[in-house]
């Protein structure tokens, strides 16, 4: 494992997710400097989802078939880029042009970062995985914080400071981008030089369910994160800073958890970690929604930590079943199964109009055990003569 190689990645990791998590806390500045209805400054974070995330598998298709190893310094900058300018922008369809832009460098990071991680994770290639992924995580988490300090301080002008840690990144990639290249090209030699057969139907079948299971977890994830504060603002009453206290103890929770779980993971098997998340997940939850008092943090926290644990885990499994496409088993398991589940909570929107946010809540509750019984399906690992 290469320690310095992979802090490298996690931090540009870190700076790429920042505009992620800053984006959301930057529209109500949006909604007031444009005078935005709600829906239109909801279409800002779908543009920037949509491009962000469901564009990542095309940019792992192009990474399995070509070199394109300048995308890693190149694509957090132009992240950045396009949330800095969001402050100085006049008309909506400007506003959106820079969020696209934004979402453009996060989905052509992400697929070519995973996939150069994995050369550089040893052995261990759960734990390895875990210190690129928690960057991301703990970008998503302090975005908000950082871009809201920025604009609270210097005004929506101050978006243009969030371009600093992009060129910072940038610099030390390419100064680095040599090192960091070289076991991607060899691999890319080698791979070239042999004839690619066609994936096994195990290859198939379990790839396609360890998608799903990723999906299901991320709609969990997402559904909670969303639904929470209704629950406790709209229908408990509750106070609006409780609500956003128990959000942050769920998404830090979850960054520890990616840390704390991997090795966990590496010891006891990577299939055998994920399918025990899934059903602890859920009886955690359960405590949780039965829970009262400071019980609610512990509980919500605990359901965080082990339920986003398993996030660079399936992206290593994915990894493993499909090892001649890794840019294309990236970008599935970290663009489409995250867009895929934030689309998911749409459908939770429809439930809660017809039956009320506590029938969500009990829907949410329940997709970990769903996800426990498609993970089941999963073939992993898969025998030698099968990935031939």
């Amino acid at each position: 494992m290469n320690k310095k190689i992979l802090a490298i990645l996690s931090s540009a990791h870190f700076v790429t997710d920042l505009n992620q998590g800053a984006l959301p806390a930057l529209l109500p500045f949006f909604k007031e400097a444009l005078n935005l209805s709600y829906t239109i400054s909801g279409t800002i974070v779908l543009s920037s989802n949509l491009t962000s995330s469901i564009i990542q598998p095309i940019f792992g298709h192009l990474s399995d078939r070509r070199q394109i190893e300048w995308l890693l310094p190149l694509a957090p900058l132009i992240a950045c880029v396009g949330i800095s300018l969001t402050g100085l922008t006049q008309t909506y369809s400007l506003l959106i042009t820079c969020v696209v832009l934004s979402g453009i460098g996060v989905a052509g990071f992400h697929p070519e970062g995973f996939k150069t991680a994995h050369f550089f994770t040893g052995e261990k290639k759960a734990t390895g995985m875990s210190f690129f992924a928690v960057g991301g995580n703990l970008g998503i988490a302090i975005g908000p914080l950082w871009g809201m300090l920025l604009v609270t301080s210097f005004t929506l002008k101050g978006t243009l400071a969030m371009i600093l840690p992009g060129i910072l990144i940038s610099i030390i990639l390419f100064v680095h981008l040599g090192k960091i290249s070289t076991p991607v090209k060899s691999f890319s030699k080698e791979v070239s030089g042999r004839k690619k057969g066609p994936l096994s139907r195990d290859q198939k079948l379990s790839f396609f369910f360890l998608v799903l299971t990723a999906t299901i977890r991320a709609w969990t994830h997402f559904g909670l994160a969303t639904f929470i504060p209704f629950y406790y603002i709209n229908y408990l009453k509750g106070n609006p800073i409780y609500a956003g206290k128990l959000i942050s103890t769920f998404l830090i929770s979850g960054s520890i958890g990616t840390l704390l779980g991997a090795p966990i993971a590496d010891r006891i098997g990577h299939k055998r970690f994920l399918l025990a998340t899934l059903i602890l997940s859920f009886f955690l939850l359960l405590l949780f929604h039965q829970s009262s008092g400071w019980w609610i943090f512990i509980f919500l926290g605990l359901s965080g930590m082990v339920l986003i644990s398993s996030f660079a885990i399936t992206t290593v499994m994915a990894q493993t079943l499909l090892p001649q496409h890794l840019g294309m088993a990236s970008g599935m398991m970290v663009g489409f199964t995250m867009s895929a589940g934030g689309m998911g909570v749409t459908l939770l929107g429809v439930i809660s109009d017809l039956w009320g946010v506590p029938m969500a809540m009990k829907v949410i509750l329940l997709l970990p055990l769903i996800a426990f019984g498609v993970g089941w399906m999963v073939k992993y690992p898969l025998r030698l003569k099968e990935e031939r």
